[in-house]
């Protein structure tokens, strides 16, 4: 790691509440950043290359120090990747880094990689190739998720009902789920398939004090793309065993998921418009829902208090105490990786010529 220069905002922000003032933890000129995560004290960001190689940055919070990887070798896909305006999704778990670089031709897949900033962890890892058909037989990308010392990532495998047939011409070309799962990191060891989640994959994952919620694909779309569905609970489950935790059943179709250490978090679609609801972690019970905009990003993030979401610029959070949502702040640009960790809510904007890490904190009981 390198030494950093920390200025007394981050250290004040780091020790003290500032109410719903956003402060500026680091600012980086002439490149954007593509992806943002944050756990406990540490942050990190993927920053495509400006005439260099694409890095993952990770920041401690506490002394300032940085690491940047994956370190430098031959087989590093990371460096010369053209990221362009494709999706990277990244996930943090204490120092150890999981991110996605996606691309569209000649298959479409997503690569899985990671690293972490141990002495002995700085290699690219590449764990797996998520790839599919351009009709969607193949693996599909569930998303990633990172708390403390559980990293995951979730697939969904589709196949064709009758491929002989289909090829043939006697018969259907429909597609089913055929499988998948949410896969664990430890270490640079192969991932490891958590027990019971292969029958119907993940098209969205979440992690929180070793545990893991996850969205079962229930049925499939145009191209082939795994599509959660409302009939279908969401499953919280011990990462290491599988061993069932709750089922959550939500009332309207989940678009996105949140997990703390106490609530289940969910932004669903029903048939009177979308709306945020939390469930207890441990019994699955449904404590609460508001109903928000139809311009809602599909992108949640929640503590034990709060669950805070967007629309466009604006940054908003429900209330877990009373019911109500409120704006915290508006954003000078869309917020990349909104994430709340304990009372820090922090994200990413790219500006014009540069790209900054904003932070403030929300109120707490």
């Amino acid at each position: 790691m390198i030494a950093a220069v920390v200025s007394a905002a981050v250290a004040l922000l780091h020790g003290a509440p500032h109410g719903y003032k956003p402060q500026t933890l680091y600012t980086r000129a002439g490149g954007p950043i593509a992806a943002f995560a944050q756990d406990g004290s540490q942050m990190a960001w993927f920053a495509p290359g400006v005439r260099s190689c694409n890095t993952v940055r990770v920041r401690s919070l506490d002394n300032g120090l940085q690491a940047v990887l994956p370190q430098a070798t031959a087989r590093n896909v990371t460096c010369t990747w053209d990221v362009g305006s494709t999706p990277v999704a990244l996930a943090l778990a204490g120092t150890d880094v999981l991110w996605t670089l996606r691309e569209a031709l000649p298959l479409p897949f997503d690569y899985v990689l990671g690293a972490g900033v141990g002495t002995h962890e700085r290699r690219e890892r590449r764990f797996q190739e998520v790839a599919h058909t351009k009709n969607g037989a193949g693996l599909w990308l569930g998303g990633v998720s990172g708390d403390g010392s559980t990293l995951v990532y979730g697939a969904t495998s589709v196949d064709y009902v009758d491929e002989a047939g289909c090829l043939a011409g006697t018969g259907t070309c429909t597609m089913e789920v055929a499988g998948g799962g949410v896969y664990r990191i430890a270490g640079s060891e192969p991932p490891k398939l958590v027990p019971g989640t292969d029958t119907t994959g993940a098209v969205a994952v979440a992690a929180s004090s070793g545990a893991v919620a996850y969205v079962p694909a229930g049925a499939v779309g145009k191209q082939g793309r795994p599509l959660a569905v409302a009939d279908l609970p969401i499953e919280i489950v011990d990462p290491l065993t599988g061993a069932s935790i709750a089922h959550v059943r939500p009332q309207g179709t989940p678009l996105a998921l949140a997990l703390t250490p106490h609530v289940l978090a969910t932004l669903e679609r029903t048939p009177l418009g979308l709306r945020i609801a939390w469930y207890t972690r441990t019994t699955g019970l449904a404590e609460g829902s508001v109903p928000v905009s139809a311009r809602t990003s599909p992108q949640l993030t929640a503590n034990d208090q709060a669950i805070v979401y967007r629309v466009g610029r604006s940054i908003r959070a429900v209330d877990l105490g009373t019911n109500t949502s409120r704006t915290l702040v508006q954003a000078a640009a869309d917020p990349v990786g909104l994430s709340l960790e304990g009372r820090r809510l922090a994200w990413a904007e790219n500006l014009k010529g540069s790209a900054r890490i904003r932070a403030l904190y929300v109120p707490g009981p």
